[in-house]
């Protein structure tokens, strides 16, 4: 790999003002797609999934803890598989203190479909605490396309959904898969993804971790 061009500080700040006009494009164009993934429709979940967690069954609805807002990573841990993805795995590593997502109403877990006796010592091991729960005993992750069926073999990919509640009714807002991952892991960039966005709040509401209200 070359190194950079080496140049003077003057030619150094004419291009970074330069490459800043384009960022800030890019910025702006952000906040408009942001602005139309919130504005997308939602398809009600009637099924009643039931994954296995820390507490025994849940339902999707118990994974919203009681907030508003849930953002599902499915995380890549087929059932035979001793280990859970690398990738995955440091996807996960660079997720924030949760409180953040919480006190603005939303919810995260990861999901995967190893059964929750393989995940819970891979958990253990990379020292997560985040919610992680096992879909083995339902098609969870091929109806939100975490899993594909290839060739008559179920095929693994990372993805991310997220769903928003009214009351007892779940609704499917979004989802993102591979390539769609990319620059995301902070509580913004997760925020984003949801129908809710960064609201309500805003930077005037960023506190430190254990000074929220949950």
């Amino acid at each position: 790999m070359s190194l950079p061009e080496i140049v003077s500080r003057e030619r150094w700040r004419a291009a970074r003002e330069e490459l800043l006009l384009k960022e800030e494009a890019l910025t702006r164009a952000r906040d408009v797609l942001n602005a139309e993934r919130r504005r997308l429709p939602m398809v009600e979940v009637d099924l009643e999934y039931v994954f296995e967690g820390g507490d025994g069954k849940a339902t999707l609805l118990d994974l919203f803890e009681g907030r508003a807002q849930l953002i599902v990573y499915h995380f890549m841990f087929a059932p035979e598989w001793e280990a859970g993805c690398p990738n995955c795995s440091a996807f996960l590593d660079q997720i924030g203190h949760l409180a953040h997502l919480r006190a603005r109403g939303t919810s995260f877990a990861a999901v995967s479909r190893a059964p929750f006796t393989r995940i819970l010592p891979f958990k253990a091991r990379m020292g997560w605490t985040l919610p992680w729960y096992s879909s083995c005993h339902s098609d969870f992750n091929r109806d939100f396309e975490a899993t594909l069926v290839v060739d008559d073999e179920p095929v693994e990919r990372p993805g991310i959904s997220c769903f928003l509640r009214e009351h007892d009714r779940v609704f499917h807002t979004y989802s993102a898969h591979d390539r769609g991952l990319d620059g995301l892991g902070s509580t913004n960039s997760l925020l984003d993804l949801t129908a809710f966005g960064r609201a309500p709040g805003g930077s005037g509401l960023v506190r430190c971790h254990d000074e929220y209200e949950d």
